[in-house]
């Protein structure tokens, strides 16, 4: 592992300083690119216009008259936490603003795949809606959005994804549905871009969409398309700006979706979580939410964008992997709250059988792995790995976690549980930097025609159906396309951290004023590293290394979770903090990311 410390600069930090911001965050917020105070006003007033996103007024003015009108309207949400929120966030935000009729539907994603299909139109149909709505999904739903117009349906689609695109000649065409729960396909080195031929469109990825935020999670799209429908309602005279419903309820599951869907924590987003956070602490939330946090046994008054990611976020995830989605919705759509105390306690069950399942695959994964190399040896460009037992709808945690553990590209198959096609397989890939999955996909489909039954995604995540006869074939078509493309520096792990902490910062109460900001995906939370010396390690539960190191002369306890070999005396260690709590008494520890000789 490599050590790096992220450039900060000097100007910025100065200028945000004499902002009144504090030192050590003027120096975090400016390694991150922040250049200003004015990016840091969280704001409902600074939030980018709705005006700005491509779609946004069409799909208002279609939701308006389906409302006068009385029509019934349905959702197709996908199976993650993004397409959850996103479906609760539009049922409640049109019941607010006057719609009465209003349903949804949520693909299984075992049985019937990713996004809108043409059977899903169908019992869309079934259900008598006159207007689809896709949250989610749908921008690479081609034939599922055709068959709904033949229907008669009116189709508005929600997407953050990419859209589908026509490769050249002679190459082979990527799926519109990509397997493993990956996003649509990524434009590259692919032709045209292919648009579903729905009424109304809204995504900011799609073709001439100026919306400065590319990196809104579905659920912030659907967000925009309520106030963009408010706006037009308030123009039609339905109620005025005094009394317009108001809108930023909505904000905590925006939050919550936006920070589990992993997407980059751009100006916009930040404000859009911010809010979400805002309104949690002071205890304003869905009756759903609340019971959520209940059952993580997280404090919603001290939220956290952490919780969203590693606590709530991956109950309303296990529903989709292990169970039904609807269970993740009717969560986030209930008021009542034995209803919710039920529901979340469901979602906290499945959740727990989610890590069973996943600590066995997890180890199976690793033999599997650690078999494709001797151990004095780097492990191969690639990893591609496949057992009968392992469950298809957690492949794609398996392959986040190999990919953290080996720093390769790495693919964990199942066997395929769909009716009719028991001999194929179903992989989901993670990949690292400077690896792109769905070109790299792309290029093995060329290489071997007929290998690759369908495929998709994205540069660092992607998935495909191969059938289960060509899975050898497969592993060393991408080993080879990986040899060719990453050299030594790509495949060393490199550990971006924010350099040393000042002692007078490693205080509970500043450990509290880092953890309230908003980090994640592309504003990463605060890493810092330095030379210490270990005074003391142990292991806890044979598993995780216990330490004591000198942190500017002051014993600190520190603690290496999934750590069990020992420590130089004198290293340099990477490390977040926390505060932990014992018999009233607060105490920062460290919480160890990484460590190289010093």
């Amino acid at each position: 592992m490599k050590i790096e410390v992220r450039d900060v600069p000097p100007r910025a930090a100065w200028a945000l300083e004499q902002a009144g911001v504090h030192p050590l965050l003027a120096r975090l917020f400016a390694a991150r690119g922040v250049a200003s105070a004015d990016e840091l006003d969280a704001g409902l007033a600074r939030l980018l216009p709705p005006a700005g996103l491509k779609g946004a007024h069409a799909a208002a003015v279609l939701l308006a008259d389906a409302i006068a009108a009385g029509q019934r309207i349905c959702f197709v949400a996908d199976y993650d936490c993004d397409g959850a929120t996103a479906c609760a966030v539009g049922i409640r935000g049109l019941r607010l603003l006057g719609a009465r009729q209003v349903d949804y539907l949520v693909p299984d994603r075992l049985v019937d795949g990713y996004g809108l299909t043409a059977p899903i139109a169908e019992r869309v149909a079934a259900r008598g809606a006159d207007l689809l709505v896709t949250v989610d999904n749908g921008i690479a739903s081609i034939d599922g959005v055709a068959r709904a117009r033949e229907l008669g349906l009116k189709v508005l689609v929600t997407d953050h994804h990419l859209p589908a695109t026509e490769p050249p000649p002679g190459r082979p065409k990527a799926a519109s549905a990509p397997p493993g729960g990956s996003a649509p396909c990524e434009a590259g080195s692919v032709g045209a871009v292919i648009l579903p031929a729905a009424d109304v469109i809204v995504n900011p990825n799609q073709p001439g969409c100026g919306f400065d935020s590319k990196s809104m999670a579905g659920v912030g799209v659907m967000f925009y398309v309520l106030l963009a429908l408010r706006a037009e309602l308030r123009e039609r005279g339905s109620f005025d700006a005094a009394s317009q419903p108001k809108l930023d309820t909505l904000l905590p599951l925006v939050a919550l979706g936006t920070v589990a869907d992993v997407v980059r924590l751009d100006a916009n987003n930040r404000r859009l979580v911010a809010q979400g956070l805002k309104r949690i602490r002071a205890g304003q939330m869905s009756t759903g939410l609340a019971a959520l946090f209940a059952v993580a046994g997280r404090s919603s008054q001290k939220a956290s964008t952490f919780d969203f990611g590693f606590a709530l976020g991956p109950r309303i995830n296990a529903a989709g992997r292990l169970a039904d989605m609807t269970l993740g919705i009717e969560l986030l759509l209930t008021d009542d709250a034995a209803r919710a105390d039920e529901l979340a306690r469901t979602l906290d069950g499945i959740n727990r059988e989610r890590r069973e399942i996943e600590g066995g695959m997890r180890e199976q994964a690793m033999q599997i792995a650690a078999g494709l190399f001797d151990v004095e040896d780097e492990p191969p460009s690639a990893i591609a790995v496949f057992d009968p037992d392992f469950h298809e709808g957690v492949v794609g945690i398996i392959a986040a976690r190999l990919k953290d553990r080996l720093h390769r590209p790495s693919f964990v198959f199942a066997a395929s549980s769909a009716p009719g096609r028991e001999h194929e397989l179903k992989g989901s890939g993670r990949s690292i930097p400077g690896f792109h999955l769905r070109d790299a996909l792309d290029l093995v489909a060329k290489r071997h025609p007929g290998v690759l039954l369908r495929f998709g995604g994205h540069a660092m995540a992607a998935g495909c159906t191969i059938a289960e006869a060509h899975f050898e074939l497969f592993e060393q078509a991408l080993q080879q396309v990986a040899a060719e493309w990453l050299d030594a520096a790509t495949l060393t792990r490199r550990l971006e951290t924010d350099g040393p902490l000042p002692p007078e910062y490693r205080r509970p109460d500043m450990v509290d004023t880092l953890h309230h900001e908003v980090w994640g995906q592309g504003f990463a939370p605060p890493v810092f590293s330095e030379e210490v010396e270990v005074l003391s390690q142990r292991l806890v539960g044979d598993r995780h290394l216990a330490l004591k190191p000198r942190h500017h002369g002051q014993p600190v306890d520190g603690i290496w979770f999934g750590r069990t070999g020992p420590l130089q005396p004198r290293t340099l260690l990477a490390f977040r903090l926390e505060v932990d709590e014992w018999q009233g008494a607060r105490r920062v520890r460290l919480l160890v990311e990484g460590a190289a000789p010093a």
